[in-house]
């Protein structure tokens, strides 16, 4: 069989699979324009990937950015069934917030292993775990590209983390970070991320 068209199948089961969860594919879309990286380490210019210290991860605390080619890749490990947490700052510093109000949605470039969430944390409501959130899929260790949007029934929270008690419209306007949590071993490998509407200033 003719190995191009292979390779092609394995993409399309992955954007199926993309579509079913929720998270849509895309081709083309403002991800695609020009965006200059920042002078230090950075990925679509966020220079804040960063370990927590919450859950055993690789690397256990700090940035996640390694050199890979002419750019930089964010990596991490995942390790045991038990909650795992990564940061970035949406600005580039902690006490930086955007108003994401008016952007529909992300452009997220990853491979992962296994499911796991983001969750979308305000200025007010930062520390915690009953945030906002939205399920990121597995892909089976395939890199895609897919667009996750803002609208709000795309968004929703876990019983086990607690229900927010703040509306997600107000997390949008006050936006600090995102947060990748994830309760099962993993192996996350991030190479884009795009804001409709909003590029983070280099610090």
């Amino acid at each position: 069989m003719n190995v191009p068209f292979v390779r092609a199948l394995a993409a399309g089961a992955v954007v199926v699979s993309l579509f079913a969860s929720g998270a849509v594919a895309q081709a083309a879309g403002p991800r695609d324009r020009q965006v200059y990286e920042c002078a230090g380490p950075s990925i679509d210019r966020y220079q804040q990937w960063l370990a927590s210290g919450e859950g055993t991860t690789v690397p256990a605390t700090g940035s996640l950015l390694v050199r890979e080619g002419r750019g930089y890749a964010a990596k991490v490990a995942f390790l045991r069934e038990e909650w795992h947490v990564v940061v970035v700052w949406l600005g580039n510093q902690f006490e930086a917030r955007a108003d994401l109000s008016a952007s529909s949605g992300f452009w997220l470039t990853y491979s992962a292993t296994d499911d796991l969430y983001l969750q979308l944390r305000p200025a007010s409501h930062w520390s915690g775990g009953d945030k906002w959130l939205t399920k990121v899929p597995a892909t089976g260790g395939k890199r895609v590209t897919a667009f996750f949007s803002f609208a709000a029934d795309s968004w929703t929270w876990l019983p086990e983390l607690g229900q927010p008690s703040y509306s997600f419209a107000s997390a949008l306007a006050e936006a600090r970070g995102f947060v990748f949590v994830g309760k099962t071993a993993n192996k996350l490998d991030f190479r884009g991320l795009r804001i409709d509407g909003y590029q983070p200033p280099c610090r």
